[in-house]
């Protein structure tokens, strides 16, 4: 508005000449308020009415502000598109976590019915026992049996529930991580991704480096600065760093490939994390060169998503995997329930009591934890 304003006439002109550009003024700011895209329109009329001499700087200036507002404008609905995807990964990652909730809660009520099954058997037992007038130390075993075979149903249930506790843990910490980076995330500094079932953070090479080059810019010390403040307040867990190139070759002598480039700089990024006050002891670097990408590399911007560094939040395997022998271990894999020992009555051509039913299967034994797969 205050641009259009300029571009009218101030001089004192004839009267017919002043009442046009009054009218034009007018005019300007009734278009004005309707829709910034009619300025243009109040421009070109302001300068093409007769009598109103338009300086051509401030025709110049509205025209610039008018290209402005248009290209902040388009800058907000990009931002708006990129938000609505993160919200919408989000809420992908939610759901999995939801679906794995509910599985849970499924396996503890078949369990729940393993164990009143084993309570019917053991009570019909008892009354076989009796009726078929079997010794009391037979009765005695089978009894100690089947306590054997609930006290480890117990125990599986409690395992259970520990999973349960552990993974609304993890979607909770999920979502703390967000809330935390989420002024870095507006600002385009970073994104907080979950990938191949785990927490990191993303943050474009753009931000952090030159073409080719491993020296941090300004912009990417103060956003790893940002970083470490959060991520040190998070002592118990390890981190890292991941560096991402995209498919374009690189051959120097300081870097015969992109391998080099991209372990070179995540090196860079741990050793700007441990100088803003992170422990050398959370942080590892590893290079991944072009053969993890998260695009096709096609296009510039596919290959602009591949030029990358990810902090990787890592796993704690002591959530997932109990050592035999510690305080919280779990116990090892019940064997089946045993078969009640038939009695006597039986071998006189009685029915013999229902075997009580198989454990569930253990789950299978974890092997040595491997490097996280990137995506």
């Amino acid at each position: 508005m205050d641009a259009v304003e300029r571009a009218l006439p101030h001089e004192t002109p004839s009267k017919p000449a002043s009442n046009v550009a009054n009218n034009l003024r007018a005019g300007a700011r009734r278009v004005l308020r309707g829709a910034p895209a009619r300025m243009a329109i109040a421009v070109a009329l302001a300068v093409a009415a007769g009598g109103c001499m338009v300086p051509r700087d401030d025709y110049e200036a509205a025209l610039r502000d008018l290209h402005g507002a248009r290209t902040d404008g388009a800058r907000r609905g990009q931002r708006i598109q990129q938000l609505d995807l993160q919200v919408a990964e989000i809420a992908r990652a939610m759901a999995v976590r939801d679906q794995k909730l509910a599985e849970n809660a499924t396996t503890q009520a078949e369990m729940a019915r393993h164990q009143d099954e084993l309570l019917a058997l053991n009570a019909e037992l008892s009354n076989r026992l009796k009726a078929a007038g079997q010794s009391v130390a037979e009765l005695s075993n089978e009894k100690g049996s089947l306590a054997t075979a609930l006290a480890d149903m117990r125990v599986r249930l409690d395992e259970l529930k520990r999973q349960q506790a552990s993974a609304e843990a993890r979607a909770q910490q999920f979502r703390d991580l967000v809330a935390r980076f989420q002024k870095m995330a507006e600002a385009g500094k970073l994104r907080v991704v979950l990938r191949g079932g785990q927490m990191l953070l993303e943050l474009p090479n753009d931000v952090l480096f030159d073409s080719g080059k491993t020296a941090l810019k300004d912009l990417g010390r103060t956003t790893l600065a940002e970083v470490a403040h959060v991520l040190k307040s998070m002592p118990d867990r390890k981190f890292t760093v991941a560096g991402h190139t995209d498919d374009v070759k690189i051959q120097s002598a300081k870097f015969p490939s992109n391998w080099e480039l991209s372990t070179a700089r995540a090196v860079e990024v741990v050793k700007l994390l441990i100088a803003d006050g992170m422990s050398p002891k959370t942080l590892a670097a590893a290079g991944f060169g072009e053969f993890a990408p998260v695009a096709a590399n096609e296009s510039p911007d596919d290959r602009a998503k591949n030029r990358r560094c990810e902090i990787i939040l890592e796993p704690n395997l002591e959530e997932f995997i109990k050592v035999p022998g510690t305080p919280d271990a779990a116990p090892p894999s019940p064997p089946a329930a045993p078969k009640a020992a038939a009695p006597k009555a039986a071998q006189k051509g009685a029915p013999a009591p229902k075997a009580a039913p198989a454990a569930p299967k253990a789950a299978p034994a974890v092997k040595d934890a491997q490097p996280p797969k990137q995506p």
